[in-house]
Parts: C-alpha cells; sequence; structure tokens
C-alpha cells in the first residue's frame, strides 16, 4: 500500500457565507494541491470537503495520514462519531440531529477503501502545509464573495 500524507483546511468567514477548502496531497517527493468552494457554506462543510475532495483523488487503496487544525474533522472519525450518529440515523447521543450527515456519510465510505489516519495540528501555528491550505482556503472563498 502506498503511503500518502494529506494536508487540508477549510475557510468561510462570514459562517454561514461563502467558503473554500484545500488539500494538499503528498506521496514521496510529489506534491499536489486541490482546492475549491461555494457561494453558501459553513466551515465545518468546507473542512469536510477538503478531506472528502483529497481521498477521491486517490486511484487505489492507500495508508492515509490526514493532518487537519479541525478538531471537528479529525474527532468525528477519530472518536468514533460520525459511524455512531450514523448507527443512530443520524442523530447525536443527546438525541439531536448531527450536522452534515451527507459529507459524514460520504468520508466514511472513503475511509472503508483506505488505510486512514488523523492528525490534529493547531491551526495557525506556522505548521507549512497547514498554513499553505489555509491560504488556498481563503483564495477560493474569497472568488465567492459578492
Amino acid at each position: 500500500m502506498k503511503n500518502v500524507d494529506i494536508y487540508t483546511d477549510g475557510s468561510c468567514k462570514i459562517n454561514p457565507g461563502p467558503g473554500g477548502w484545500a488539500a494538499i496531497l503528498v506521496y514521496g517527493s510529489a506534491e499536489r494541491e486541490i482546492c475549491g468552494g461555494e457561494a453558501d457554506t459553513t466551515n465545518n462543510r468546507m473542512e469536510l470537503k477538503a478531506v472528502i475532495n483529497a481521498l477521491k483523488m486517490l486511484k487505489e487503496p492507500c495508508s492515509v495520514r490526514i493532518t487537519t487544525d479541525s478538531r471537528y474533522v479529525a474527532d468525528g472519525i477519530g472518536k468514533g462519531w460520525a459511524a455512531s450518529w450514523k448507527k443512530r440515523g443520524w442523530k447525536k447521543a443527546d438525541k439531536s440531529p448531527a450536522l452534515n450527515p451527507e459529507l459524514w456519510d460520504e468520508l466514511l465510505g472513503l475511509c472503508e477503501k483506505h488505510d486512514v489516519s488523523f492528525e490534529w495540528v493547531k491551526g495557525h501555528a506556522g505548521h507549512p502545509y497547514n498554513e499553505r491550505c489555509d491560504t488556498l482556503a481563503q483564495t477560493e472563498a474569497e472568488k465567492y464573495r459578492k
């Protein structure tokens, strides 16, 4: 299995509002940047979209380490929250609806295809790939501002 590092970030200055996402995929010495955005979204949706779109780029099952500054994403998968929400019909432990179920469901499916681990890093703390993803995501979000 190939080892791939993925760095992701999402941005949404006004929540909800225009947002952007970005990911950098690293395999050996090769790096690929991908990014996109939406006119009306949330920061958590953009964080999820960054991971989903990055995993969709992989053409075969891989061992993947995803580095993100989003506790929502890292803990949602790493602590099993999303899988539990799905088992309960997209309800959280307190019976309130889980947000973004279609994105979580897509991410859970992608995680089944790969050996995925998540690493959380503090945002805006000088991590080079996280800083680059933040810049790309903010640039994408700007494209949707009116």
